[in-house]
């Protein structure tokens, strides 16, 4: 049954109790809702389902690449006609969750009631295309309803997991074949052959925001697949609002800032949310690798059990003994005559199709179960 909802936006948050507690369950609560909203820029339009009874979801609009995650001849062709028509196979698209990370749904929305006010919200804003974005597969149960009101579900790029059930980053490598620890402790040994690399944890990026966003850029523009872009605001504001969570672990290489990473921390697990490095000696020394013992040796040395990172690169993280955290895209076509033929379709299009190593995974048959 429907349940009546209406459409706010962020500044009329503060008038809705219930949004105090929203996802409070959950390492991304409200206030990164309410970062991410106040600092993403590139057209995204951000807004708040709220219904009857109490329960708020995000949603935003943005145009969508629908052939984002596909390489080859297809994906060259449709460049070049992007050339003269840079709005070639986008869509202007409603999307649930969260532009910056995994989507949640309130508890209290039915997978109906959310359907039918997408629904009307899609056509009233003229979007052609509904999304539910990133949901982890804990919520298939929940939403496999969904596809009673016309929604395909298809697999996004996944996080990857480690458990850390380890004594330290040696005890780690033991875990790795001969032929990963060997060419790590080469990687390492080169590493520390140059100039001493100093690290530091802090909560507050705010003094160095200007040397760590250039870095942030450069990993992100050689990303095969992009779509959002943090911006300097976003990082200040989690130190901002969310000190207790969020971590900065920045490298130095005879003064200068060459690396760092951002993480979230709840509970007992550690959330690797971004990596930037100086590409003037990031291939020399290593400093993915590098960055990642560092982290690493960190998380277990304080107590953490479970290791997130968000998705891609996922060769080196096959390697160093991951596993995948499965995520969702639930997606139809507003136009009900055009949805079937568009369901077909985007299997076709969903991004895992095209990752090599994927499929290499132990738990690959997970992005489908």
């Amino acid at each position: 049954m429907e349940t009546p909802f209406r459409l706010v936006s962020r500044r009329e948050l503060d008038s809705i109790p219930e949004w105090k507690n929203t996802f409070a369950d959950f390492c991304k609560d409200r206030r990164y809702y309410e970062i991410v909203d106040d600092t993403l820029r590139d057209g995204f339009e951000h807004y708040y389902l709220v219904f009857a009874n109490g329960a708020v979801q995000p949603i935003f609009f943005v145009r969508q690449n629908i052939i984002e995650g596909v390489t080859g001849p297809l994906r060259s062709i449709v460049d070049l006609v992007r050339r003269k028509f840079p709005r070639f196979l986008t869509m202007r698209a409603l999307m649930v969750g969260n532009a910056a990370g995994e989507g949640r749904i309130d508890g209290n929305i039915s997978a109906e009631s959310l359907a039918i006010a997408l629904m009307k919200v899609a056509r009233e804003h003229k979007a052609s295309l509904i999304v539910l974005k990133d949901f982890p597969s804990e919520y298939r149960t929940q939403l496999d309803q969904l596809r009673d009101h016309g929604f395909t579900r298809v697999p996004s790029m996944p996080l990857t997991k480690l458990e850390l059930n380890f004594r330290d980053f040696e005890d780690f490598l033991s875990s790795l074949s001969r032929i990963t620890r060997k060419g790590l402790r080469r990687k390492f040994r080169k590493a520390e052959a140059a100039a001493k690399i100093d690290m530091e944890v802090v909560s507050d990026i705010t003094p160095f925001v200007d040397e760590i966003h250039p870095l942030y850029l450069a990993v992100h523009n050689r990303s095969p697949m992009k779509f959002e872009t943090l911006t300097k605001e976003y990082f200040v504001a989690l130190s901002q609002k969310m000190p207790e969570r969020v971590r900065y672990f920045l490298w130095r290489q005879n003064g200068k800032i060459i690396a760092f990473e951002m993480a979230l921390v709840c509970g007992d697990t550690m959330y690797d949310e971004c990596l930037g490095m100086d590409y003037a000696v990031a291939l020399e020394l290593s400093l993915y690798f590098y960055t990642f013992r560092d982290v690493l040796s960190w998380a277990i040395a304080n107590g953490f059990k479970h290791y997130v990172s968000t998705p891609l690169n996922y060769d080196p993280k096959l390697h160093l003994g991951c596993v995948l955290g499965p995520l969702d895209l639930y997606v139809r076509h507003t136009m009900s005559i055009l949805n079937p033929i568009f369901g077909r379709a985007v299997k076709f299009l969903e991004p895992t199709r095209h990752d090599p190593f994927l499929r290499q995974f132990p738990n690959a048959s997970e992005l489908y179960g």
